[in-house]
């Protein structure tokens, strides 16, 4: 626990000494309502304890201290008439009850601890699944392209390719699932305008950049440009090569809407639902595709705190990537654009 922390819950602990010795103090001076000090005391020991699951032999100690403290009050009370006997089961019940909200707690502590011990190991072993599967690959490429341009070397290359472009799919969406992304600042037009351009190179598409905001998302560039260009390829991939595909964004508020919008064939009623899952492609992909575009905006999407939807006709489909964190660029008087 950092420093900081760790002080602020000694006072915490401190302050419920204090209280609770006012209310001892209280119960030992007013008998006939002890039972009101007494039920604060045990209460708030409670709520303490939900912010400091203590070790258990502390635990033993703090309650075998409260439970002898209060019960000696109320016997004395009981034994000088001013208390029925009967409120001495108080004691046991109180204590039984704390300690079966001591267990939960350690059962959620421990939890806790295997989930984050469960989150690194999976972290490192992205990492050494990226690092092996990436290295038999390169050397693959390396040797088929030795071999020279005949028909079957470019296969192979091609088909290395794929498997590498799986690999980086995988791994991004394991990274965002982890909640492992990297935020900064990302210039959104700048970013949509420049995706659009690289895929209007290699893709002959009719392409067109629509209404764009102005200003800068708090996001992960990597995996933000990694969600766009999934988009970007799902609508290649379910369009010819006349077909127009649009990219715009508007924004309301703090929050952005990215969209991509095509002129396919659009999407069936049954596959709009299974569009995002895993491996699901709601048709047939032009490049053989295992069907991880969309899953991957998806991971994206949530791990911003975002979300991303379709709307499907058969003149065409419309993905819109709505993300928050956005702030819009302000300009001066001189018409040069600064950030807020």
């Amino acid at each position: 626990m950092p420093a900081t922390g760790s002080a602020r819950l000694r006072q915490l602990e401190l302050a419920w000494a204090a209280f609770a010795g006012l209310n001892l103090a209280a119960m030992a001076a007013f008998p006939q309502w002890e039972t009101i000090p007494f039920h604060l005391i045990w209460f708030t020991l409670t709520v303490l304890y939900g912010f400091a699951v203590w070790e258990l032999r502390s635990t033993g100690l703090v309650l075998g201290g409260v439970a002898i403290l209060t019960g000696t009050l109320i016997f004395q009370d009981a034994l000088h008439q001013r208390q029925e006997w009967g409120e001495l089961f108080e004691v046991p019940l109180m204590s039984a009850m704390f300690l079966a909200m001591v267990w939960h707690a350690r059962q959620r502590k421990q939890a806790m601890t295997d989930l984050a011990d469960l989150l690194d190991r999976q972290e490192s072993f992205l990492h050494d699944v990226s690092h092996a599967l990436r290295t038999p690959i390169t050397i693959a490429r390396g040797h088929v392209e030795l071999a020279g341009g005949r028909h079957e070397a470019r296969v192979a290359i091609d088909e290395l390719d794929r498997m590498e472009r799986i690999v980086q799919q995988l791994l991004m969406i394991a990274k965002a699932q982890a909640a492992t992304l990297s935020e900064r600042c990302v210039e959104l037009d700048e970013l949509l305008e420049d995706v659009t351009m690289r895929w209007s190179e290699i893709s002959p598409r009719v392409w067109r950049v629509g209404e764009l905001a102005h200003g800068t998302l708090r996001a992960d560039p990597d995996a933000l440009r990694a969600a766009v260009d999934a988009l970007l390829e799902n609508a290649v991939q379910h369009t010819d090569a006349s077909a127009v595909i649009e990219v715009s964004s508007r924004a309301t508020g703090d929050t952005v809407t990215i969209s991509v919008a095509d002129e396919g064939s659009g999407i069936s009623d049954e596959a709009l639902g299974l569009i995002f899952g895993r491996f699901e492609r709601g048709g047939d992909t032009a490049d053989g595709g295992i069907g991880l575009g969309l899953s991957i905006v998806d991971a994206i999407a949530r791990a911003h705190g975002g979300r991303c939807t379709v709307q499907s006709s058969p003149r065409g489909s419309t993905f819109n990537l709505t993300l928050a964190g956005y702030t819009p660029r302000v300009e001066t008087l001189t018409g040069v654009a600064d950030e807020p």
